[in-house]
């Protein structure tokens, strides 16, 4: 008698190790080049010996918590499948409002607006724009060459045109002038409890001083020195940080101030617009 496992074993062991059926599947379907619908159509099937042995070590890997878009290698965002590795943040579902206000504004900044999106990791949300506004002149910016090196490939993937800088923040910058300034930054405390469960992505891309604010900070500092008059800065933010952020940039002097909430009702991001006129 085999003593290999069938796909329906397989799943049942994903489940006993405490796997979403969901997660389970698409794990198993990537490492048999299949689809979630085949699996259950055969689920008696039985796995390969070197299939069994990778689906134990990725059993392992995702009940330590290594998020299920590194084992696949990709994650879904704004309607663009993406690689993601372990130098790059998962891009989350809430980062698409993001992208979703930025798209609402830049009709307004006319037919080719400079857009930056500062600390892009994976790309997600330059190469979001990008598609949406093919027009738009977008540059995207990260100290992390390795997270360049994945947005560049994502860029390739679709064929998108961004331009890519490997700098901290506003730094080189200074000589030029941005329609819009978009920002995903670290905003996590550097003591949050919270951490220790997000401990397989790059805690550069997290955690952001004592406050969570060290990043936002540097980013609405900055502003005289690259958005324009009337231009915007949106940027995405802890729940709790809104009045905070909301703070840092009338302390700027910018205007028109607006909080956007997710779909779960939390405060994620703020806007302003730099004055036009003197200040």
């Amino acid at each position: 008698m085999s003593d290999r496992s069938s796909v329906r074993d397989a799943l049942a062991e994903a489940r006993r190790r405490g796997a979403d059926l969901l997660d389970a599947r698409l794990m198993l379907a990537r490492l048999l080049d299949s689809t979630r619908t085949q699996l259950i159509a055969h689920d008696e099937d039985l796995l390969a010996p070197e299939v069994g042995a990778r689906w134990a070590v990725w059993l392992e890997r995702r009940a330590a918590g290594e998020p299920l878009a590194y084992l696949l290698g990709e994650k879904e965002f704004h309607g663009l499948m993406l690689e993601v590795t372990p130098d790059v943040l998962v891009p989350r579902p809430e980062t698409e409002l993001l992208v979703d206000w930025a798209l609402e504004l830049s009709p307004t900044l006319g037919e080719a607006p400079r857009i930056l999106d500062l600390g892009t990791g994976s790309g997600a949300i330059a190469l979001a724009i990008k598609r949406a506004r093919p027009r738009a002149q977008l540059t995207a910016t990260d100290a992390s060459r390795a997270a360049l090196a994945v947005a560049r490939r994502n860029a390739d993937r679709h064929a998108l045109d961004v331009e890519w800088i490997e700098v901290s923040w506003w730094q080189g910058l200074e000589a030029r002038r941005f329609d819009l300034v978009v920002a995903n930054p670290p905003y996590v405390r550097e003591d949050d409890p919270a951490l220790p469960a997000l401990r397989h992505e790059p805690r550069s891309a997290l955690a952001s001083g004592h406050d969570g604010l060290e990043a936002l900070r540097a980013i609405v500092a900055g502003i005289d020195r690259s958005l324009r008059a009337g231009g915007w800065l949106l940027l995405e933010h802890g729940f709790d940080q809104a009045e905070a952020v909301r703070a840092l940039m009338a302390a700027a002097g910018l205007d028109d101030i607006e909080l956007r909430r997710d779909l779960a009702g939390h405060p994620r991001a703020t806007g302003a617009r730099r004055p036009s006129g003197p200040r």
